[in-house]
């Protein structure tokens, strides 16, 4: 082709290009619009023009992460993506620290920012709906999807994920709040039902489903696969519409997981929105002859679209590209993030002898063992697995940080080649690398509470090697140590450290940053000794059977096993600190390279019930190196009717301190933090009388305590 006759061409497709990237640039980040007389108006115009089998056809997905299309009211399809640590189903992309690592750093402004981050990912990969955050409560430490949830205690749950749902959504992202409501186990999971009372429903597994829709305005919720006593989420009546739409008003829109919908009637009656990824259930040629029979309501489905339609409008995602162009695929913004949420979430849980920090100047020769050592360990395995570019491992990470003096040995196992284990011996440190991986700690298994298979030994067998072995440990809560806790000198958590996982370790090992996480789960001894153990399986004699239609139009029948929740509200360390018995490690422990004191509390002698009731104190660095340490304010109600856990979180900080600095904190309590449900009246309470008021940094460690009387 003539060079000189294509110019003008080109000159023409540069001047499009040109003013195309314009108009993109002027789509950037924003936040949903707040509903209007005019949204509602072009929502109830656009179902005007639908005939009842096109509604019926948007209440299901498409091409297994879209809404369908419907080109005859000129509505595109939108796409979704998994995420709870990064945006999972459109290729490589930054893996962060999140789920039970966001937890352990205890960390809202962190929560936000980490929002924002997944936020412009997924406006980068024109994604609409985020399919997360995921807020299950860490009951049981099997459960294989506590890596991607948060903790076991519904405040902290709650209190991160409202900034987190806020920052995904001022990008223009619609956030995923799931899975509603129970999913707290895997096994079995769509024939299970979780068996509870609405008490412990309401103060445990609840709360920050409630704070996702009445705080942060999520704008969509996913059901679960799970029953909850005996209903499948996505039909269930009292989630749905009593409390979802009903008490919490939720305008959004509510999915299902996919293929979690069971019953097309039941759900188009019961709150559900849209069957995803396909209408196996709700579709014509199950709904149309329920609303010629009377069995659903038109208008039924109309309330569907319109908070469809709603929620799009709200976004403007039908009159802008989802993609930002001030937004990178490859973000190495941030890649900060990231390395930000590892350094914060690795947890210390022991340090005996104050064998760290290493001191890089004095290090020489060092080994690094274990199968999590090498390649980088990001993430547990399923549906919220991200596939990180360059994901950092800990032999890369502690190689950068060390340099090319110091001499680096690595081995997945034992070392037994000539020479390797007087060379373990030799070593100034050993890092022991253990722990579970996408392929043992994953969605739809359940894990075991002892670490895989041979990696008990290797411990064992390099710590009698080498006494200076440093363990890390790769979960998404506690596992089994009772073999060589007590013959290694220091033991480091790591949850799912995300892509700069390697990194963080490497500069948390040498001291380049303190560590400053808290664990937001209880570490039992024995799996024997955690308080759910043995209402774990369900008894095969309470099995029941459920009669349903299959997709195919077939009668089909499941048995459902039923867990109960005879644990009730002793989850965790309700139940250690209410029986007066001591895990391996307490919910809120974690370890630092300086120490942390507290004093000067100031807490009211008496308030009104249910008047905000403000708590200060003075949190003082009393170490030597910069920190952060996490206050934590716990309540007990000693005067109470009812049986109550001897004490809740209800409030924390976390406070940065120079050595020797002091600074004042001031934690406001509202009515909910002295309230119980009262079952029988069907409301909140508080039962007038003395409260205790403990401060601290642990759930066993509150070393501050005042009492307050509510009248």
């Amino acid at each position: 082709m003539n060079s000189f006759k294509s110019l003008p061409n080109l000159s023409a497709f540069s001047l499009f290009l040109a003013l195309l990237l314009a108009g993109c640039l002027s789509v950037s980040a924003q936040a949903p619009a707040p509903d209007s007389p005019a949204i509602e108006a072009q929502a109830h115009a656009m179902i005007a023009k639908l005939t009842l089998e096109q509604k019926i056809e948007l209440l299901g997905g498409v091409d297994n992460m879209f809404t369908r299309p419907m080109p005859s009211i000129s509505l595109p399809q939108f796409k979704m993506s998994d995420a709870s640590v990064g945006v999972r189903t459109w290729g490589p992309t930054t893996a962060y620290a999140g789920g039970v690592a966001l937890a352990a750093t205890w960390d809202t402004d962190f929560a936000r920012k980490l929002g924002e981050s997944l936020g412009r990912d997924a406006r980068a990969r024109n994604v609409n709906f985020l399919l997360g955050p995921g807020v299950n409560i860490a009951r049981s430490p099997l459960s294989g999807r506590n890596f991607e949830y948060l903790s076991e205690d519904p405040f902290l749950n709650a209190a991160l994920v409202v900034p987190f749902i806020e920052g995904v959504q001022s990008q223009g992202v619609a956030a995923t709040v799931k899975h509603f409501a129970l999913n707290d186990q895997e096994f079995n999971r769509h024939n299970a039902s979780a068996d509870v009372d609405e008490r412990t429903m309401r103060e445990i597994y609840l709360p920050a489903f409630e704070a996702a829709v009445t705080k942060a305005h999520v704008d969509a919720v996913m059901d679960s696969y799970n029953l909850v006593n005996g209903v499948h989420s996505t039909q269930n009546d009292f989630l749905n519409l009593k409390l979802l739409r009903g008490e919490w008003g939720f305008q959004g829109v509510l999915m299902s997981d996919w293929d979690a919908t069971y019953d097309g009637v039941a759900a188009v009656n019961n709150g559900l929105d849209l069957e995803m990824p396909s209408p196996k259930f709700m579709n014509a040629k199950n709904l149309v002859p329920a609303v010629q029979s009377g069995q659903v309501k038109e208008s039924t489905i109309n309330e569907h679209l319109l908070r469809l339609f709603r929620t799009e409008l709200r976004y403007g995602f039908t009159d802008r590209p989802q993609f930002d162009p001030a937004d990178s695929t490859y973000s190495v913004r941030d890649r900060s993030v990231a390395l930000q949420g590892a350094l914060e979430s690795i947890t210390l849980l022991k340090n005996e002898g104050n064998l760290l920090p290493l001191d890089p100047h004095k290090v020489k020769s060092i080994a690094i063992i274990g199968p999590d050592a090498y390649p980088a360990v990001t993430g547990g395995g399923g549906s919220s697995e991200a596939h990180a570019f360059e994901p950092v491992s800990i032999v890369t990470g502690i190689a950068n940080l060390l340099g090319p003096d110091v001499h680096i040995f690595y081995s997945a196992g034992i070392p037994d080649g000539p020479g390797q284990k007087e060379l373990v011996a030799q070593a100034d440190a050993v890092i022991l690398s253990v722990g579970f991986s996408a392929a043992t700690e994953r969605e739809g298994a359940d894990r075991t509470f002892t670490l895989p298979p041979g990696e008990d030994a290797l411990i064992e067998t390099v710590a009698a090697i080498n006494p200076r072995t440093i363990v890390t440990i790769t979960a998404g809560g506690g596992v089994d140590t009772s073999r060589w806790l007590d013959k290694v000198p220091v033991l480091l958590h790591t949850w799912y450290p995300g892509q700069e996982g390697g990194t963080a370790v490497a500069q948390i090992l040498f001291g380049q940053h303190d560590p400053e996480a808290k664990l937001p789960v209880s570490f039992d001894r024995s799996w024997d000794q955690n308080p759910s153990s043995k209402w774990y399986n369900g008894d095969p004699k309470d099995n029941t059977t459920l009669h349903t239609i299959g997709a195919d139009g077939q009668p089909k029948d499941y048995t459902i096993e039923h867990i109960k929740y005879g644990d009730k509200l002793m989850v965790g360390y309700r139940y250690w600190t209410t029986t007066g018995k001591h895990p391996l490690f307490p919910f809120g422990f974690g370890l630092s390279y300086t120490t942390f004191s507290f004093s000067k509390l100031d807490v009211p002698a008496s308030a009104a019930s249910g008047s905000a009731v403000n708590v200060s104190f003075d949190v003082t660095n009393a170490g030597s190196v910069a920190g952060a340490d996490v206050a934590q304010l716990y309540v007990s109600d000693p005067s109470a009717q009812v049986d109550r856990p001897e004490r809740e979180l209800k409030g924390f900080a976390k406070v940065r301190l120079d050595p020797g600095e002091t600074r004042p904190v001031t934690i406001s309590l509202d009515a909910r933090a002295f309230s119980y449900w009262d079952e029988p009246g069907q409301k909140w309470i508080i039962d007038p009388g003395k409260f205790t008021i403990r401060v601290g940094d642990s759930s066993e460690n509150t070393p501050l305590q005042a009492d307050i009387d509510l009248h």
